[in-house]
Parts: structure tokens; C-alpha cells; sequence
């Protein structure tokens, strides 16, 4: 499998323009049967790679998801884990913030769901969601309770970058490893999983009205997406934009970035020292007998 992942990876500095990013690439499989193969290898490799994370307790791995309704988050989550340790993984979704959160800064939600180290953390949605559906809907932050002076429409977004930007700084400094995935689906293609979802009756429970309402904003989103991903991917908190209109391609591509980015920590497992040694030949030699 032929993956250059570094041509869906944002460079720290770049203006984006997601016109220019595509949401349909060539697949780096040839049938569904390889496919189902290469994403087997993948996840047994990543399985190996969380067990060693776990082992060395040196580094925590975040992984966050964002993208617009039906361009494949879950499935994404659920296909490329699907062989991680439930104990080693921690999923959270974030929707509507609760009167608690609000009673809070925008980054607090977020950050008592932060991965432990030598666990990998997934947040379905984050706390990117403040600059982008709240830079389309600006109304909302009406009822964030904010002094009026923070208000500004002309700092208030550069200001949130800013916070995000040190947060991950700091967790990067600090043994956490963040990896962000933009799923980069096209209108057309989201037009049709919609269809899809009204269409088959064990689809239905996924579609929802507010999801039509969301969709008239899409020029609005693909704005407010591409200052978010200018202004917040980083060396050491890089933005992949990853093309969603095909579904298997797209999980090939994000569990390729997940296994080279373990490997890139360095991981080792724990080695044994002299004192720990002879306690162990000790305890073996009373099992023998």
C-alpha cells in the first residue's frame, strides 16, 4: 500500500483553500477483497503499536475528528480502532454544550477528556467546534455568557486560535502527541449519504432536519474551515485533509497516519534492570518447583 501522507497534511503556515484539496483520489485499493486486507494489516499493526504505547507509558496520542454531517467520522473511528484495546482507547462525541460547560471557558469541556498517558484519546468533534460552528453561527455565543468586551468579531476567532494553538504546545511539551483529520467530503457526495439515509429504512435514524439546515451554510463552513486550518496546524499539531467522498479509501489513509505517527515516538518497552531481574528468576524458580 502506497500512502504519501504527507500530501494530505497541512503545513504549518499555509493559506488553504479547500478547492484546491480534493475529496476523491485514487484508491490505494484494487477490490473491496484487498481492501478488507489492507485495513486488517493496518489495524493489526496499530493494535501492536497501542499495546507498546501502553507498555512504555511515556506518551499519550489524541486524535481529533472533524468534519461536515455524513462525511464518514464514525465509520472512520470504528474501522480504523476496531482492534485497539478498549481498555488502552477512549471515545468521546461533543455536541451542544450543557449550562455546565458554559459556566466555563470554551476549552474546559475538552480538557477533562484529555488521554492518559499510554492511551490513545479520540474526540469525535472538539473543541474546534467553537470556531467553526460557532464562527457560522455567530449567535451562539450569545449564550456563552462572556463579558461584552470579548465580543469583538474582529479578535474574538484569532483569539480562540491562539488559545488552541498554546493548548496543544503545551500538551505536545508535555508527551501528548495530537494528530487532527479534516474529512474533506464533497456537497454531492454528502447529498447522496443523505439520500442513502432516507432511502434505506436502516439508515433512518441517522438523518436528521437539522442536518438539511446545516447544509444551506456549506459555503459559510468551507470558510470558516479553511481560516481554522490555516491558522492552527502546526508541526507538532498537524492537520490532515483527508478525501471522504470514498469512504474504504479514506480509512486506509487515516489508519496509515495513526501507525507511522506511533512510530514515530520512538517507543521501547521498559527495560528490566538487575534488581528486577533477579526478582524475577526468584519468583520463577518457586513456580518451577
Amino acid at each position: 500500500m502506497k500512502i504519501e501522507s504527507k500530501s494530505f497534511r497541512v503545513k504549518q503556515g499555509d493559506n488553504v483553500k479547500l478547492k484546491r484539496w480534493p475529496t476523491l483520489v485514487e484508491p490505494v485499493y484494487p477490490s473491496k477483497k484487498m481492501y478488507r486486507k489492507l485495513l486488517e494489516e493496518q489495524v493489526d499493526e496499530l493494535s501492536a503499536l497501542q499495546y507498546l504505547l501502553y507498555a512504555s507509558d511515556r506518551h499519550a496520542l489524541l486524535l481529533i475528528f472533524q468534519a461536515m454531517d455524513a462525511a464518514g467520522k464514525d465509520g472512520a473511528i470504528r474501522h480504523v480502532m476496531s482492534g485497539v484495546n478498549p481498555q488502552g482507547c477512549q471515545v468521546f462525541s461533543f455536541k451542544k454544550p450543557s449550562d455546565t460547560e458554559l459556566d466555563h471557558d470554551f476549552l474546559w469541556r475538552t480538557t477533562r477528556c484529555l488521554p492518559e498517558r499510554g492511551r490513545i484519546g479520540i474526540f469525535n468533534r472538539s473543541y474546534y467546534e467553537e470556531v467553526l460552528v460557532v464562527r457560522v453561527h455567530p449567535e451562539i455565543l450569545q449564550g456563552q455568557k462572556l463579558p461584552e468586551r470579548l465580543l469583538d468579531k474582529h479578535t474574538i476567532w484569532q483569539d480562540r486560535y491562539l488559545s488552541i494553538v498554546n493548548l496543544e504546545d503545551h500538551l505536545h511539551r508535555n508527551g501528548t502527541q495530537i494528530v487532527k483529520f479534516f474529512l474533506h467530503v464533497s456537497p454531492e457526495e454528502q447529498c447522496r449519504r443523505f439520500l442513502a439515509r432516507i432511502d434505506e429504512p436502516e439508515k433512518n435514524w441517522k438523518f436528521s432536519l437539522a442536518d438539511i439546515e446545516e447544509r444551506k451554510f456549506w459555503k459559510q463552513y468551507m470558510q470558516a474551515y479553511e481560516a481554522c486550518l490555516s491558522a492552527t496546524s502546526t508541526e507538532t499539531a498537524p492537520w490532515y485533509v483527508i478525501p471522504a467522498d470514498d469512504k474504504k479509501n479514506a480509512r486506509l489513509i487515516i489508519s496509515q497516519i495513526v501507525v507511522e505517527t506511533l512510530k514515530s515516538l520512538g517507543m521501547r518497552y521498559p527495560e528490566t534492570d538487575d534488581n528486577r531481574r533477579r526478582e524475577l528468576l526468584s519468583i520463577r524458580e518457586q513456580l518451577v518447583k
